[in-house]
């Protein structure tokens, strides 16, 4: 079994984090308690065995919006088993409304940050999408004046063919009245 006395240092006061410690100390079964320490870190007292506290030490370094430890300092003691569960000391209840309060109005800040953001963003592709709906019409015109030249195209194909057909016939029909007008000076016929 071991005690670990930590100090967590970073953005770990009025977002939430002794809550998030809690939450892991229970979970590993860790006994302690976790305070804040004026002006900016948290104290946390640990007890448990060695490799769930191990495991503690690693899972409070807590990176995620609004938290942000930025270091811990451990201190090993010796166990004195003196604790049921971990307990979140807190201050004066005034005080900490007050702190629930300042960082509900910042999340309150960050989320309308992100909303107005979101409606950028939003507008930003609605720009684009009309922008590549109008390049998008000017192809299909351009395809609807190719094609029409191809109808034209063809038209005029199907009238020379037409064209080549009439002289064609026209010229064998000649040739074999040629050919018969030489059969008749010749004596075939």
């Amino acid at each position: 079994m071991k005690r670990v006395v930590i100090i967590a240092k970073g953005r770990v006061q009025r977002v939430g984090y002794r809550d998030e410690v809690e939450e892991i100390a229970r979970k590993l079964k860790i006994t302690g308690f976790v305070a804040n320490v004026k002006p900016y870190d948290v104290r946390i007292v640990a007890e448990g065995e060695d490799e769930n506290i191990e495991l503690f030490i690693e899972k409070i370094k807590i990176k995620k919006y609004p938290i942000d430890v930025e270091s811990i300092e451990v201190k090993f003691e010796d166990f004195k088993a003196e604790f049921k569960y971990l307990e979140i000391k807190r201050a004066e209840w005034g005080e900490e409304i007050a702190e629930r309060l300042d960082t509900a109005g910042k999340l309150l800040y960050k989320s309308v940050e992100i909303g107005e953001r979101s409606v950028e963003l939003g507008e930003e592709s609605v720009a684009i999408g009309n922008r590549m709906l109008k390049k998008q019409d000017s192809m299909l015109e351009k395809q609807d004046l190719m094609l029409e030249k191809q109808d034209e195209t063809i038209g005029e194909i199907r009238g020379l063919r037409e064209d080549l057909k009439a002289y064609m016939e026209e010229r064998f029909d000649r040739i074999e009245q040629e050919i018969g007008e030489i059969k008749v000076k010749v004596g075939m016929v």
